[in-house]
């Protein structure tokens, strides 16, 4: 709150300490909190698709099973651009959802705001879990999106304004702990639905459970202390605060609110109260401004990090790393999971003793190191993937053969890393006797995998055999561990904390738009300037198109090649 406590002796003993003399606090924390395993679930969600459409399972696209129009199987291979579309749409409504939240926090309050993204996730999972086509699922995916957006930013606001000073940075931690334990539920929970009927419908269905538990929660708990006394309604924000405080600080607090509410009525008078007015006011404040720099510093290095490609992707690098075998990818890439989420209890323990910036300093550090290293560990497994023997690529039959490999001039010096780059239907069928030995360079069919394995082989489509796996992982497992006590928590932290009162909000929702919207206009205008159209083109005409350089038609008078 705005006085109390010295935050920087503070332990998570005295969270615990006064969690429990005073189990109210602790309450209104994981009750709010749920909004981010809301965030969680639905991330963690993403991944799984992501990762099970890698394995090529159906999993997320509906097409029509029967003549009478039903649905019920997933289908991938034809429709993939609906994969991206799907999972694209979700981050536009949390855009939207992220702006949108800021004003409405400032406006109709946190609770309101809580009790408007549990109210849209859970219509979005359900209309999700009942959808009877792809754009149903779009739609869907809009409103969990939405709904996130203003989750994400809402809960760890209400819980920072609902926290004593001394414990805030401890308490404002759950709500990345419930982020990470959400992700690790939702990969649970998907992973026992993969096998019943209806599978897909259950994962995203029991989103809603969550939105629904909370919804009803925060019906019971009251409306932000802070947000209360900025509306005049002081006998119900002094009423909160006994509730949260000993009776002996409660009167300090109330003293710090009602000089922080002055000086902001006195300013806000000159302003206005309308959500562009208090934008433009907002960045032509210079505390708000400086915090609004910090704000989006942080939250735009903790997506530069590369965490989402390690999260969505972690089963396809456990393989890059040379484990073949689809369920030990999952069973690792599910240990990043739960490493996530116990980095986030080691933030609640140390978050209010060493401070937010040292945390983060500290996880930089060791996210570059472990970059860095793997990206060594990578490289060294590329130039010592086992060689190609033309023998053993041959012994299967001439068509079982990749045919990439068949016409290069250069086979005599392929590796397993070579194959696997050629063509997307080459593949790697280890030696029997021992995998690092010279192995063969096969076309990806179900035919020829049943061959492979048949003599009791290992079939690679992804990564190949290495020595380095399983440093690999460890240092996978290493950055998770660096980087979710730090820049997995305290950004949000942050930006929960550094701006004035009657900022807070929409400072919030700037700093989660600006980041998503800001870098998608710089996606808009990369793609656009360098990516030109391969629509129809052999492989011949693209090589030669961006032999010649490649420029969008409104910067010369280059023609697009004509196929034919």
């Amino acid at each position: 709150m705005e006085g109390g406590g010295k935050p920087d002796k503070t332990e998570f003993t005295e969270c615990w300490r006064t969690s429990w003399k005073t189990p109210y606090i602790m309450r209104l924390a994981l009750s709010a909190g749920i909004g981010g395993l809301l965030f969680g679930y639905d991330t963690g969600n993403t991944r799984f698709f992501h990762s099970f459409v890698s394995f090529g399972m159906m999993v997320l696209f509906l097409v029509p099973c029967c003549t009478s129009g039903t649905t019920s199987n997933l289908s991938i291979g034809r429709h993939g651009y609906r994969q991206e579309t799907i999972v694209s749409m979700a981050v536009a409504g949390a855009i939207i959802g992220a702006a949108f939240g800021g004003w409405m926090n400032d406006k109709f309050g946190r609770k309101k705001s809580i009790l408007m993204a549990d109210f849209l996730f859970f219509i979005g999972a359900i209309v999700m879990a009942v959808a009877p086509a792809p754009w149903v699922i779009i739609i869907g995916r809009i409103l969990v999106g939405l709904g996130v957006g203003m989750a994400s930013m809402t809960s760890p606001l209400y819980i920072s304004e609902a926290s004593p000073a001394r414990i805030r940075g401890a308490l404002v931690s759950t709500n990345g702990l419930l982020i990470t334990g959400g992700q690790f539920l939702s990969y649970l929970i998907n992973l026992a639905f993969t096998k019943a009927p209806g599978t897909w419908r259950w994962m995203v269905g029991v989103a809603g459970v969550p939105a629904l538990v909370q919804f009803i929660l925060m019906l019971l708990l009251p409306e932000s202390p802070r947000w209360l006394y900025r509306q005049n309604k002081v006998h119900e924000a002094q009423a909160i605060l006994e509730k949260i405080y000993p009776a002996n600080e409660v009167e300090e607090e109330m003293k710090a609110l009602q000089s922080s509410v002055e000086a902001e009525k006195v300013e806000e008078a000159a302003i206005g109260d309308g959500m562009f007015s208090k934008i433009k006011s907002a960045w032509k404040n210079n505390v708000v401004r400086r915090g609004l720099y910090a704000g989006i510093t942080v939250q735009v290095a903790q997506q530069f990090v590369g965490i989402n490609t390690v999260m969505y992707y972690s089963p396809t690098i456990v393989q890059l790393a040379g484990y073949a075998s689809n369920k030990t990818a999952l069973a690792l890439s599910l240990i990043t999971s739960g490493l996530n989420a116990l980095g986030s209890i080691v933030s609640m323990v140390t978050v209010d003793r060493y401070g937010r910036r040292r945390l983060m300093i500290l996880s930089m550090i060791g996210i570059i190191v472990c970059l860095v290293a793997l990206s060594v560990v990578f490289f060294q497994a590329s130039v010592h993937s086992p060689p190609i023997s033309r023998f053993e690529s041959t012994r299967f039959g001439g068509n079982s053969t990749c045919s990439s490999y068949l016409s290069a001039q250069d086979a005599s010096s392929w590796s397993c890393t070579k194959c696997l780059k050629a063509a997307s239907d080459c593949a790697f069928c280890a030696n029997s006797p021992n995998k690092y030995l010279p192995g063969a360079c096969l076309a990806a069919s179900d035919a020829t995998r049943d061959a492979c394995r048949t003599e009791y082989r290992t079939w690679y489509t992804k990564g190949c055999p290495t020595k380095f796996g399983a440093l690999a992982v460890l240092l996978l497992g290493l950055y998770i561990i660096m980087y979710s006590p730090g820049m997995g928590t305290v950004p949000w932290i942050v930006n929960s904390e550094i701006y004035p009162l009657r900022y807070r909000g929409i400072g919030g929702g700037i700093a989660a738009a600006h980041l998503f919207a800001g870098f998608s206009f710089l996606g808009l205008i990369a793609i656009f300037f360098l990516v030109p159209e391969t629509k129809g083109l052999p492989f011949e005409e693209v090589e030669k198109m961006l032999e010649k350089g490649y420029r969008p038609s409104i910067c010369s008078k280059q023609k697009d090649v004509d196929p034919a």
